[in-house]
């Protein structure tokens, strides 16, 4: 495999595949982007949170290289593109939160929208859904007006019904080890941002390479041409990747850039 020849972009997922377990970027990873952007490679992070999020765990030295695909893809920054933002329908966000209050009411319901995270229950998310700061906290009528970029439900336990309640009205998909489910706008998926992208960067999606682990990874590795699946990714991401490297605590980016940027042994399936 050649970097000049054969890849010409690298995505990147966050969580559980570019952050290792204490969220972190490590610095061989680190150096590993920075020499691949140096190489002539375009860069985007594409990941389901938010900017503040992001802007916590990346540097702003890897920021500055790259294009940014936040919360599934309802959000995105691009230097070519600008800013794109695509949130649910509002009248949709009113009847999915009107549902779950209903048929579910021991779940629990947030909803981001443009890097302001909300929530009409108080009660401690950071060991509910393993966040580091609780939401602002609104009436449910409030909640009900809020133009969502992604709505967020956890111990959601008939997702099924959801899905077919609100199927072609809404993009569902349930990740965490499908502790968390995750609602964004019918037509957003980190696969379309992504193929925007690289459309305004004249980069054929033939020539991307994607690292992932989780089922929001799973639609964007069908659309790349060298799926790259995580050591600790879901099976089913594993069995449509074009290879599996180390998990993200064996820094299994590092290991695939720095094969392609050096030359090292060819990469095998």
């Amino acid at each position: 495999m050649k970097l000049t020849n054969d890849v010409k972009a690298i995505v990147l997922d966050l969580d559980g595949t570019l952050l290792n377990s204490q969220k972190e970027v490590s610095e061989r990873s680190k150096r590993a982007i920075l020499t691949a952007h140096e190489r002539g490679l375009a860069i985007i992070f594409a990941t389901a949170r938010p900017p503040r999020s992001v802007n916590d765990f990346l540097c702003r030295e890897l920021q500055e290289i790259a294009s940014v695909v936040y919360y599934n893809g309802a959000l995105s920054v691009d230097n070519q593109l600008g800013r794109k933002h695509y949130p649910i329908e509002q009248m949709l966000t009113e009847e999915i939160l009107n549902y779950i209050h209903t048929n579910q009411p021991d779940a629990y319901i947030s909803i981001e929208s443009e890097d302001i995270w909300y929530s009409s229950q108080t009660l401690d998310y950071k060991q509910v859904m393993k966040v580091t700061t609780n939401p602002t906290v609104v009436t449910i009528d409030e909640l009900r007006k809020i133009q969502a970029s992604k709505i967020l439900i956890s111990q959601c336990y008939d997702y099924k019904s959801l899905q077919e309640l609100f199927e072609g009205k809404v993009n569902i998909i349930r990740t965490d080890s499908g502790s968390l489910i995750q609602i964004m706008d019918k037509d957003v998926s980190k696969e379309r941002a992504v193929i925007d992208i690289c459309t305004a960067k004249r980069i054929p999606m033939d020539y991307v390479m994607s690292f992932g682990d989780d089922w929001n990874d799973f639609n964007l590795f069908r659309e790349s041409g060298l799926p790259v699946a995580m050591g600790n990714a879901i099976p089913e991401l594993k069995e449509i990747a074009f290879f599996v490297t180390g998990n993200n605590d064996e820094e299994g980016v590092a290991q695939v850039l720095e094969q392609i940027i050096f030359g090292t042994n060819p990469i095998k399936n």
